[in-house]
Parts: structure tokens; sequence; C-alpha cells
């Protein structure tokens, strides 16, 4: 157990995990793994916070991986079922792997070829070992996020129809077991529908073959519009029609809207606008807010110009660019003041960075009586390890 603190007594920036909501994200997961007969796995990738793991575990099935580390993690720290894909893998790593891993989906004919040798010694000495290939529908429904779209033109991401059929030749060999895509960001139920009637009529012929399928991540399943009955009639009738069991692999979906940051206004700069200098950073500690790009919510705030008091947020860092957004308030902001932004546990402590030797935020969980628990605070020394 970490200290237990006041939210007032905070240091900042800290991430704070809010478990109440975090528990209601789950609770609908789990409601759709018994209605659909499904697994649901956490994609680490977007939230890897392992002290909350054992909570998460159960109410999910398991999590996947995109590499060794987050395999290992995903088997320390919360023992279920374990997945990995990556776009190719090491050689050292794959004995590991294979040993830790129930299903491993390769990319590519080449990257199957070369480690399924590894993989059937596993399974030869008891160890569970099903292999799936990535398969790329060639279907995009990505509207505004190109960089996010794995069925874009010349994607590394999945074999196309065509690779496949001149790999497999129609006659998929024994220990393939399963097919995987992934092609969404965000998105509702609609897109996933027509994605994989896409999919169906591509590799449905290799359905009869197989024993699972794979519908990846980037459903918003969480959020307040998703449409649940439509997804659950679709994963019904792969299960049911079909006849594959059916895995997906939500990131965002498990902590979204669940996460706070909390910062301190350190400075105000005039020129033509106010702007605040915060502790917190675009650039270290949120970069999807310049990947996306994406205008983070924020507590008690408003549209530029909507309220009297208009400022632009920016950070300490030197990156001119390092700005998180314009917002309005009611009232003036002043130095020291506090400020929250939300949704910040996705896509924030996985991928943050101590550029400029900004530090790391701490991390903090807000449990349900509304007391804090400060997880883990950063020094310099995680700053200097990593160099």
């Amino acid at each position: 157990m970490g200290k237990t603190v006041s939210w007032e007594e905070l240091p900042t920036p800290c991430y704070v995990v809010d478990i109440k909501k975090l528990k209601q994200n789950l609770q609908c997961l789990r409601a759709i793994e018994k209605e659909a007969d499904c697994h649901i796995l956490l994609a680490q990738k977007a939230f890897s916070m392992y002290s909350l793991y054992p909570l998460i575990g159960q109410y999910i099935s398991g999590t996947t991986a995109s590499g060794l580390y987050e395999a290992r993690l995903g088997r320390e720290e919360m023992g279920k079922e374990n997945h990995v894909y990556a776009p190719a893998y090491k050689q050292k790593d794959m004995e590991e792997l294979a040993a830790i891993c129930d299903h491993i989906v390769f990319n590519s004919y080449a990257q199957y070829e070369k480690y399924r040798g590894i993989v059937a010694a596993k399974k030869s000495s008891g160890t569970a070992v099903s292999i799936g290939i990535r398969v790329n529908p060639e279907f995009s429904t990505q509207k505004d996020h190109a960089i996010y779209d794995p069925c874009a033109k010349g994607s590394r991401l999945g074999m196309t129809q065509k690779s496949f059929e001149e790999a497999f030749g129609g006659c998929l060999p024994d220990d393939i077991e399963g097919l995987h895509f992934h092609t969404l960001c965000e998105q509702n139920a609609d897109d996933l529908i027509v994605t994989f009637e896409s999919f169906e009529k591509k590799f449905g012929a290799y359905f009869s073959k197989i024993k699972w399928i794979n519908l990846g991540g980037g459903h918003h399943i969480t959020r307040e519009d998703y449409q649940t009955t439509e997804l659950i009639r679709l994963l019904r009738y792969i299960r049911d029609t079909c006849r594959l069991r059916v895995y997906l692999e939500p990131g965002e979906a498990i902590a979204l809207n669940a996460g706070y940051l909390v910062t301190t206004v350190e400075d105000i700069v005039k020129n033509e606008i106010d702007i605040l200098i915060l502790d917190a950073s675009a650039a270290c500690h949120m970069p999807d807010v310049l990947e996306m790009p994406y205008r983070p919510p924020l507590r008690g705030a408003y549209p530029a110009g909507e309220k009297p008091y208009t400022y632009r947020l920016s950070s300490l860092t030197c990156l001119a660019g390092d700005v998180i957004g314009d917002y309005s308030f009611a009232q003036p902001i002043m130095c020291g003041d506090r400020l929250v932004f939300e949704d910040m546990a996705i896509y924030s402590m996985v991928k943050n960075n101590t550029f400029n030797g900004i530090p790391l935020p701490a991390i903090a969980v807000l449990h349900e009586d509304s007391s804090c628990e400060l997880v883990r605070e950063f020094s310099y020394s995680d700053f200097k390890s990593r160099l």
C-alpha cells in the first residue's frame, strides 16, 4: 500500500486513477463477456498501471501485449490469459514469449515460419501456445486519425488477402488456430460490423480450419453512446454461426474517463494572449495531445472565448509547440492554482518521457471513500537511469 494523502496534498504533476470510474468500466466489460460469451483482454499499450491488475483481473479474461516486456508484466501482475502480437519478434525473445504466452500472433508468413518450431517445442513440453496470424481486411473506417489506420495503403500491419493466399494456398497448417485483425481507433460497433463483413468475405473460407478470432482493439465500449446491443449481436453471430471463440483487446475502454492529471500553474506570460505555464507538459506527459491531436477535457474550463477569461495552456519545456490548448474560465487563474485534466489514465503513463529533464508525474489512486493513495513518485535517479 502507498501513502495516504488528501487530494490537496497530492504532489504535482500527478496522474490519479479514479477507482469508482474504473470499476464502472470494468463492470460494463464483464457484462459483455458474459452476455456474448467472449474474452476481453486489457491492451497494455494503453494502460499498464500494474498495481491495479489484480482488480482488473477480477472482471476480464486477461492481458495482451505488444512485445516481451508487456507480456512479462501481464504474466507477473495479472496471471490470467496472456496474448502477444508484434510486427516482428527478436530471436532472443521468442523462447520466453513461447513459455509465458497463451496466444502468439505473427504478422507475416516469414515470422510464422521462423518461429513455429519454437512454439511447437513448447507445446510438446506441455505449454499450451496457440498460434494466430494477423490479417489486413483492407477496409478502412478511419476518418480523422490516419496515423492510426492499419488499413492505410502500404500498411505493414497484417497479411492482405493476396499475400495470405500466396503463402498458404487456401490450406492452413494445423498449428495455425486463429486469425487476428485490428483496424479501429476510438470507434463504435457500427465500424466494427462493416469491417467484420469485409474480413469475412476475404477470409471466411478459413473459418472452418481455425478455433478463434481476435477482433483487436479500438473499441470504445465504455463510452456512453457505444452501440452495445449491436456489438453483442455480432459477437454472438461469430460464436454461434461461425463457431469460433472471440477475443476483444480494448485498451482505452478499460480506463476511459477514469483518470486525471493534476497540475500547478507556475507562471503567466502575456503575448497577445495570457499563457499559463504549467508543471505538466503535453510533449512529456500527454503526448496524444500533439500526436492525435487531442484536446483533453479540463475540469471547470470552457472553450476559448466562451467565458470572460481565456488562457493558452503550455508547459515548462523549451519546445515552442508544447501547447495543450486554449481554454476559458469564469474566474481569473492565478499562479499556484491547480488545474485538473480529465481522461488522463490512457496513453499517458505508458507514453510519457523526461524530455528537458522534466520529472515524470507521480501516480496515485482516488479510492471510493475519497481518500488518495500515492502509489509512486519519481526522482532524479529515474531520469538518469534512462540515459
